[in-house]
């Protein structure tokens, strides 16, 4: 499978990833190697990832408690310790072996350690592969509030091995899909287009898939690394999105970062529809095809107004400004788009309708 060059690394593709993970371990000449696990991960993936391993560099296993809930400096401050008391120095390593959280967060831990040591990203999720281990942003919440903390700092190597995700449930993998319908949505028409029937995509040529949303976002990243222009397209849905799984991170029912980008998509197409960037039947297309894939979540008023309120945290906010990524016809988008907050409502009605 054919590797993508990114700004500063490159994304490598099963076996051949592992090779040159191998390379990349002899030529550093690294004195420790730190594997991040969470109890998933542990179990159902470290022992691939050993066994591909050929090195004498000495190797510690870190593990920490899987779910959104622990990806924070508390979490952080105690893994540097970890780190510390084991004797890394700025000639060690860290492999990132897990989700978006652990790819997220270790990318952090790593680049803040000793002002930064190397870490690599494997994936082992589909959101982790197609989103959260690409373009380098590394970071943790605060509180609720999604990814406040972070920095901008690339892996020395990613090695995405679609094998990994067999270990997934259908949950996690439909969480992975939600990014990739929002490529398709801001940058490829046609890529849209092959989710309309998804079911009906066998597994080869979902491994397709994988590799042209890596492509997509990889574009974008590349041209804008730090988010100053072309990269916030890619938080289309994640303005409400993130609020959304923000605000359900404080309930008994928790969504997937995924769930709630569908529904941030779907509230954002209806927005881009009635500011005359969709037709009617583009958003129908758009509502059909998320509302088909994801189970409906209800938002009721109360809901609706603490949503809106957690809109003033977002990362692309300005001068207080809430803005907003909108869909200017599928596979084209427009950034820093003012919404008011009576527009906003009016697509919460329409989602619950």
């Amino acid at each position: 499978m054919v590797s993508i060059l990114a700004n500063k690394y490159t994304i490598y593709f099963n076996e051949n990833g592992y090779e040159k993970l191998n390379e990349l371990l002899l030529e550093n000449k690294y004195s420790m190697l730190f594997i991040m696990t969470d109890e998933n991960t542990n179990e159902y993936c470290l022992p691939k990832l050993l066994s591909h391993l050929a090195t004498e560099i000495p190797i510690e296993i870190i593990e920490i408690e899987a779910g959104e809930s622990n990806k924070n400096i508390e979490t952080c401050s105690e893994i540097w310790s970890i780190l510390s008391d084991l004797g890394a120095d700025r000639k060690s390593c860290i492999i990132n072996l897990g989700g978006g959280v652990i790819t997220d967060m270790g990318g952090f831990i790593a680049s803040t350690f000793k002002r930064g040591i190397d870490f690599v990203n494997i994936p082992t999720t589909l959101l982790g592969m197609v989103d959260a281990s690409i373009g380098g942003k590394n970071g943790v919440d605060l509180d609720v509030l999604k990814n406040q903390i972070g920095t901008f700092n690339e892996p020395k190597l990613l090695l995405v091995d679609s094998e990994y995700l067999t270990t997934l449930s259908d949950r996690e993998m439909k969480s992975g899909l939600a990014e990739m319908l929002k490529h398709g949505l801001i940058y490829d028409r046609f890529y849209w287009e092959q989710f309309k029937s998804i079911s009906e995509i066998d597994y080869k040529q979902f491994n397709e898939l994988i590799v042209r949303s890596i492509e997509i976002k990889n574009e974008i990243v590349t041209q804008d690394p730090t988010e100053k222009g072309i990269r916030k397209a890619l938080n289309f849905g994640h303005t409400l999105g993130h609020a959304i799984e923000s605000y359900f991170m404080g309930t008994n029912n928790p969504l997937l970062h995924g769930e709630a980008i569908a529904i941030g998509m779907v509230l954002e197409s209806h927005i881009s529809k009635e500011k005359g960037l969709l037709t009617l039947l583009e958003y129908n297309e758009i509502k059909t095809t998320i509302t088909g894939l994801y189970n409906y979540v209800k938002i009721d008023d109360v809901a609706q107004n603490k949503i809106i309120e957690l809109l003033i945290h977002d990362k692309k906010n300005e001068f207080g400004t809430i803005q907003f990524v909108l869909i200017d016809s599928i596979g084209n988008f427009k950034i820093n788009q003012v919404v008011d907050n009576e527009l906003i409502k009016k697509c919460f009605i329409d989602y619950n309708s």
